[in-house]
């Protein structure tokens, strides 16, 4: 059985990191909808700007929101840029899991790098409060279509058509 994203559980996750000042985007098929285009998503994708002070401040509104990673990996040692190279490079890891007891169906993935400039996207970024009542952040539709393009999922490849399209 599909396990899909609750809007409680997005709803808490944005709440306690929007509350926290950490500076976030999200990416992902919520993106996508932010951009207009109603699909089915399962998780919650963000990219957090991999600052060490905003990535503590992160884990600790995670935990506030009843999230923790899914493998043994502090805040502090995510925060450090050469343990989160190190996991790119030894373990392939893209995003670090995280999961919560409370929101089982809502898994929550967080980047391990930075997939643009984030200071440029995020000052850029589409704003919008709809899905939460919140001002949130989702990357322009170029640089969606970057990170898409990069994925090279089949779901990716038909993110890309519409996003081409509303591009035009």
């Amino acid at each position: 059985m599909a396990e899909y994203l609750t809007v409680d559980a997005f709803q808490v996750i944005a709440t306690e990191l929007t509350a926290s000042k950490v500076r976030f985007m999200v990416v992902g098929g919520l993106a996508m909808q932010a951009h207009g285009l109603d699909r089915v998503t399962y998780d919650v994708d963000l990219v957090v700007q991999l600052e060490s002070d905003n990535v503590l401040l992160a884990f600790e509104a995670l935990r506030l929101a009843t999230y923790r990673p899914a493998v043994p990996i502090a805040a502090a040692q995510f925060a450090d840029p050469e343990s989160r190279e190190r996991f790119r490079r030894e373990k392939g890891m893209v995003v670090l899991n995280f999961w919560s007891d409370k929101y089982v169906e809502t898994k929550l993935d967080v980047f391990v790098a930075e997939p643009f400039d984030f200071n440029a996207e995020y000052e850029k970024a589409l704003r919008d409060s709809s899905l939460t009542g919140i001002e949130l952040r989702f990357p322009r539709v170029e640089t969606m279509l970057s990170m898409k393009r990069l994925a090279h999922r089949q779901k990716d490849l038909n993110d890309i058509v519409y996003l081409e399209n509303l591009n035009r």
